[in-house]
């Protein structure tokens, strides 16, 4: 069985370590392969290798490092087929969702491209007499990036681009569940001609990711997954004297106005609650349902949703399994806890004929109306295909439950209020804003990050938060030999 290892010094390394973990096809449930995790020598090794490689690759010219990030671009452009396949047996996620994910860690890329024009310093002549000042923007050293299952490319791809352009060498932690594109990225960058050791990968579990908290080697670490381990990755990494943007989990509301169109309101909280079997850190979760509409958008939404076809990602489905059987399961005890709580189910996706393999981890969409506020399905990130619709009142008592929730990463509003709308996103206590659009993710060369337990840290991610994010400031006081500034003077500059 294949056995999916770490790259270091621009290779495969099998590492030390005996342990391994199965990999898994969701829409089979067959196992397909065994990862590697790594012990705390095999962590060692791949940080040891990027740790040498930083050096030279910081003293690589800006031209050079662009020409290899172009290069970098034309190969994924051309082969992201290929990427897309390999997501699409170890996440499940259909295909066309997978050609969008790395479409969108594509834009990053091309981001990338331009980091010359962001690590623009400044300069100002004669700020004293004769004394001129410049400021620059110099690489970290070796950073870390530890990321989730449910965008094995694209979330990689928010961070690597950004900190191998401005210099920096990276090791890439992926999830041990779907751990194969991260060979095929580290294999692309080698085509690309990116020096060994630049880009590395470290599979393994909480093992790996503690190594990469305290080696002193590693000086920034970039995180997605739930908020309580995104609060230890924070915390733990912060003591430890590293820079640390942990990106935690989501609640994400959406609000309908009565005046919205239900048609476009119903279309979008299907597509952005299903997507991806709802495995998204941005999906939709909850809707809220501002009265009088509630009855009528909830039917329009459970007719839609009937529609979906689930079924393996390979065929002509609209959505896949879900990521392991387990929390398969655990998906489902929630709908199990919000029907026993008193909630409506008014669609049911637990006995769902899938078109795929008995064994594969399916459960359709779920709808589940008159959910309180209380019970577990609107408290828990379930992460997975169940939409939750709460009826309320008014705009003001929605504003409410969103400003209320822990959780302040992405909400969206339906209404043709501008108003309304302009209010909403002035209000609204959560990093990232939709108005008519259900998934508000910023392009590229916008800030991705949430507020709240959302987020732990300064820094979003995308943009020009990354550059600075992944560089320090450095400020130069220069004057150069001047007779007329001799002599001995201990008061401080007076600056004249």
């Amino acid at each position: 069985m294949q056995t999916i290892a770490h790259w270091l010094d621009g290779k495969a390394f099998g590492g030390t370590s005996a342990r391994t973990a199965p990999v898994t096809n969701p829409a089979t449930g067959a196992v397909t392969g065994q990862v590697a995790l790594a012990n705390q020598a095999d962590a060692q090794a791949v940080i040891a290798s990027a740790a040498a490689a930083f050096a030279e690759w910081r003293d690589t010219s800006l031209a050079h490092r662009t020409q290899i990030m172009f290069r970098f671009r034309e190969l994924l452009n051309d082969r992201k087929e290929e990427l897309a396949a390999l997501i699409t047996a170890e996440h499940g996620k259909v295909h066309a969702d997978a050609m969008g994910e790395v479409s969108r860690g594509l834009e990053v890329v091309e981001f990338a491209c331009g980091v010359p024009h962001l690590l623009k310093g400044g300069y100002t002549e004669n700020a004293s007499t004769k004394v001129d000042i410049f400021s620059v923007r110099q690489p970290l050293g070796p950073v870390a990036v530890i990321s989730p299952f449910n965008f094995p490319a694209m979330v990689p791809m928010w961070f690597f681009p950004v900190a191998i352009a401005a210099g920096n060498t990276v090791v890439l932690k992926p999830s041990e569940k779907d751990p194969s594109s991260s060979l095929w990225l580290a294999e692309l960058w080698a085509e690309a001609g990116l020096p060994a050791g630049v880009f590395n990968v470290l599979q393994g579990d909480k093992d790996a990711v503690d190594e990469l908290l305290d080696n002193p080697a590693i000086k920034a670490v970039s995180f997605v997954g739930s908020t309580p381990i995104a609060r230890y990755v924070y915390q733990r990494g912060t003591s430890n004297g590293k820079r640390v943007q942990a990106l935690g989990g989501a609640k994400n509301h959406m609000v309908v106005l009565p005046d919205a169109d239900l048609d476009l309101a119903a279309d979008a909280a299907v597509n952005a609650g299903f997507g991806s079997a709802g495995e998204r850190c941005m999906a939709i979760s909850v809707v809220l349902a501002v009265d009088p509409v509630g009855d009528e958008l909830v039917g329009k939404i459970t007719q839609r949703a009937a529609t979906i076809k689930t079924g393996d990602g390979t065929r002509s489905v609209d959505m896949g399994p879900l990521v392991t059987r387990e929390h398969r399961d655990r998906v489902a005890r929630y709908i199990e806890a919000g029907e026993t709580a008193g909630a409506t189910v008014a669609l049911d996706g637990r006995s769902i004929e899938a078109d795929g393999a008995a064994a594969g981890f399916w459960l359709g969409p779920t709808i589940l109306d008159h959910v309180e506020p209380e019970m577990s399905v609107y408290t828990d990130e379930i992460f997975g295909p169940v939409l939750s619709v709460v009826r309320v009142g008014t705009y003001d008592d929605a504003l409410a439950l969103i400003n209320a929730n822990p959780y302040g990463n992405g909400t969206a509003i339906f209404t043709n209020d501008g108003g309304a709308a302009r209010r909403f996103h002035y209000e609204v206590e959560v990093g990232m804003v939709g108005i008519n659009v259900p998934i508000p993710v910023p392009m590229a060369y916008y800030s991705f990050g949430g507020w709240k337990n959302s987020l732990f840290g300064d820094s979003h991610a995308h943009g020009t938060d990354a550059v600075h994010f992944f560089t320090r400031g450095k400020a130069v006081t220069t004057r150069w030999l001047d007779p007329s500034h001799g002599g001995l003077e201990l008061g401080f500059p007076q600056n004249k």
